[in-house]
């Protein structure tokens, strides 16, 4: 282990609050003493396995947890997710049944993996436990919290005020999450600022069932691509961790320059020390932000696929971007009969079909954004009759077919 200070700069790297750092210190202290490593727990609802750097945040922070020597314990909140996470909900959530969660859960466990050490990252799921409790159990763990407190949160709030229903179960999302901190006796719970309800709660119940408080750290929401809204897959904004090396590279290549230090701070592992020169160089005005571009897309690539796929993937960009050329390998694509008609082809459904877009709604999104081209042209129709065979199809920046009839 390294020394405690040292674990200190680099555990609040990018951190947005740690509460508290005395108690981060005292744990780090012990577990130099007695050589036990601290455990680190990160809940996961089964509801959108789909991992983009936005919910890598949260996933390289543990990553750098054990990298330092320390244990993470992912909860697959199997149990939760059948209530689902009320944080940010303006309505009920609808519950997932049993084989939903189930399915969802194995597509995470998948990704995780992507990330985090497999040797150093012990999977459970809630239901262990949390399946056991009886009506008894369950109301001594109601009883350690008020309606006034769960009414505290600005969601509830706000749908108490606005008279939307709120069940009663949802009152049990951050109590079952509190609980699994208490089965797990975690030292430490990581997640995004939208949980500090949920984690604050495992703290205050870790301090009634009278063990020792973990300490809650929270990490800021990433930007997407456009720097504006968080990044999601349903604004179209995200980064996947499961895209091909070159999408990555590209689109890491598309964000505004004032996000550079932020990417580099949250969605890689680079030490503080070199942050630090980081942030210096950018703010100093001499340097072109181009270049700790292609370092940040790079260092993200290489991340997920390697230095060698990385290498791959800028020499691509540099061949379709700097160099204003198509790719010579474009891969060729054989139109299928049920995208077109007499009136010419779906742009959308050939989009959604070539796997460039996940839904009509992005494909269209895309199109209507002008980034959807024809030999380099770009189109504004859904539906059209002048494709030929051999035609170069490009999405986006980094997306190419050669369509065959």
């Amino acid at each position: 282990m390294q020394p405690v200070e040292e674990q200190i700069r680099i555990i609040a790297k990018g951190a947005s609050e740690i509460i508290s750092m005395n108690d981060l210190r005292s744990k780090l202290e012990k577990s130099q003493e007695t050589g036990v490593p601290l455990i680190m727990k990160l809940g996961l609802d089964p509801t959108a396995p789909d991992i983009h750097l936005g919910h890598a945040v949260v996933l390289r922070k543990i990553k750098q947890f054990q990298d330092l020597g320390h244990k993470a314990v992912i909860i697959i909140g199997d149990f939760t997710g059948m209530i689902g996470d009320p944080t940010g909900k303006s309505k009920m959530r609808k519950q997932l049944t049993r084989k939903e969660v189930i399915k969802n859960a194995r597509t995470y466990e998948t990704q995780i993996f992507k990330i985090l050490d497999r040797e150093k990252t012990e999977i459970r799921f809630n239901s262990e436990w949390l399946s056991k409790l009886d009506f008894t159990d369950v109301i001594l763990l109601a009883s350690k919290c008020t309606v006034a407190r769960m009414l505290e949160r600005d969601d509830f709030q706000k749908r108490f005020q606005e008279h939307e229903s709120i069940g009663v179960h949802e009152f049990f999302y951050p109590l079952m999450q509190g609980y699994d901190s208490i089965e797990l006796k975690a030292d430490i719970e990581l997640g995004g600022n939208d949980q500090r309800f949920n984690i604050l709660m495992g703290r205050n119940l870790q301090k009634d069932y009278g063990q020792e408080s973990q300490v809650a750290l929270f990490m800021p929401i990433l930007e997407g691509m456009d720097g504006i809204e968080k990044m999601s897959k349903s604004l179209g904004n995200y980064i996947g961790i499961n895209e091909e090396p070159n999408d990555i590279y590209g689109k890491v290549m598309s964000i505004p320059d004032n996000l550079i230090a932020r990417y580099f701070e949250l969605a890689t592992d680079i030490h503080p020390d070199e942050l630090t020169v980081i942030k210096k160089e950018l703010t100093s005005g001499n340097v072109n932000p181009r270049d700790f571009k292609m370092r940040l897309a790079m260092e993200i690539t290489a991340l997920y696929y390697g230095h060698e796929k990385a290498v791959l993937a800028e020499e691509h960009f540099k061949l379709v971007f700097q160099r204003r050329e198509m790719p010579d390998n474009i891969p060729e694509y054989e139109i299928p009969a049920d995208i077109s008609d007499s009136d010419g082809i779906d742009i959308v459904k050939l989009l959604v079909s070539a796997g460039f877009c996940s839904s009509n709604s992005e494909a269209r999104r895309l199109i209507s954004q002008g980034a959807v081209k024809v030999n380099g042209n770009r189109i504004d129709t859904f539906k059209t009759a002048d494709l030929c065979d051999g035609d170069i199809i490009q999405a986006g920046k980094m997306k190419f077919i050669r369509i065959k009839f």
